[in-house]
């Protein structure tokens, strides 16, 4: 079974927590399992899956991954010890650290937010949002957080919108064509469709957050204590993955399309792969943007979510980074 057709054998939400989709490597096969959750395959998921394209072999990684619905659900596998790592955002995972939750951070690859606002065509402007229903994620996911602060920003208060947590992008997508909600916050992928359904991009993400990290790289503590070579190599593949996909276009279009279903006109996965490109979105040497990450820092100590005292410096692990920057350099 190659690679590729093994993620595609897909996992369920239920099932999330005792079941991972084995992409095995050849040359790591004495090694145990480094468990990665990802979030759930969409029209960006060529990017992220490019590792199982042979690099994480090449690195000797015996990597299986896992879909999630949201970064909460990575998060809360994670301190289960059923995955050595996820992707997910940093609020949840620092709200947790900061209860003496063992979590390290190696790196962000996505710190470029693509996701967007997406409305019903008759709402106009955010203060139209008051008295509506707006669909978002879990607490303290990116959709939340996108959510409140936009009103926040424009000065909505937040108890006048009625929020509904209705898991994925797909989700909430067909909640908003279906009218069951009047907006949400979704991937940009959306935008080239949204107008065939009565929907349309009202503000983008990155305009109210500029300085949000999309999503980053997070470890079990007790994990990288114990298998720190592997974590290294881990990140090397991630690394050596990502720029290769951002320098095959056509090669990730097609990866995308095969592990999501999409047909060949589908324009999503153009769409976002060449936004992602163009706005220098995509990090693939896997940096720890430090203003950014003190901002976010500073964003939950505002809200009173993280102590003021509470250092992040102690979760974050830039070795491991650093040590997988020069294997790929090599």
């Amino acid at each position: 079974m190659s690679e590729r057709s093994a993620f595609r054998l897909g996992c369920s939400l239920a099932m999330m927590l005792h079941l991972a989709v084995l992409v095995p490597a050849a040359a790591a096969q004495s090694q145990k399992p480094w468990r990665h959750a990802i979030l759930e395959a969409k029209s960006d998921a060529g990017i992220y899956m490019m590792v199982t394209e042979g690099f994480a072999q090449k690195f000797g990684v015996n990597l299986e991954l896992v879909q999630v619905q949201s970064d909460a659900i990575g998060l809360k596998a994670l301190i289960a010890g059923e995955i050595e790592s996820y992707d997910g955002v940093l609020a949840g995972t620092v709200i947790a650290a900061s209860r003496g939750v063992d979590i390290k951070l190696l790196g962000c690859h996505w710190p470029g937010l693509p996701h967007g606002i997406f409305v019903r065509a008759n709402i106009d402007s955010v203060q139209d949002l008051q008295g509506k229903k707006f669909a978002i994620s879990s607490p303290n996911s990116l959709p939340d957080i996108l959510a409140k602060r936009l009103l926040e920003v424009y000065h909505v208060p937040v108890s006048s919108v009625t929020f509904a947590s209705l898991g994925s992008d797909l989700d909430r997508y067909k909640a908003l064509v279906a009218g069951v909600v009047d907006a949400t916050v979704i991937s940009g992928e959306y935008e080239p469709l949204a107008a065939k359904e009565g929907i349309k991009l009202l503000v983008p993400g990155r305009e109210v957050l500029p300085n949000y990290i999309r999503v980053c790289i997070f470890a079990n503590g007790a994990a990288v204590a114990a298998r720190r070579e592997d974590a290294i190599h881990f990140i090397a593949a991630e690394m050596a993955g990502l720029r290769y996909a951002l320098s095959h276009r056509e090669e990730t279009l097609a990866l995308t399309r095969e592990v999501t279903g999409a047909k060949a006109d589908d324009p999503r996965p153009a769409y976002i792969f060449d936004d992602a490109v163009r706005t220098n979105s995509i990090d693939p040497d896997i940096s720890l943007p430090a203003e950014k990450i003190a901002w976010a820092k500073e964003e939950l100590v505002r809200e009173g979510s993280v102590p003021a005292s509470f250092d992040m410096a102690k979760m974050i692990d830039p070795d491991i980074r650093a040590k997988a920057l020069e294997l790929v350099n090599k």
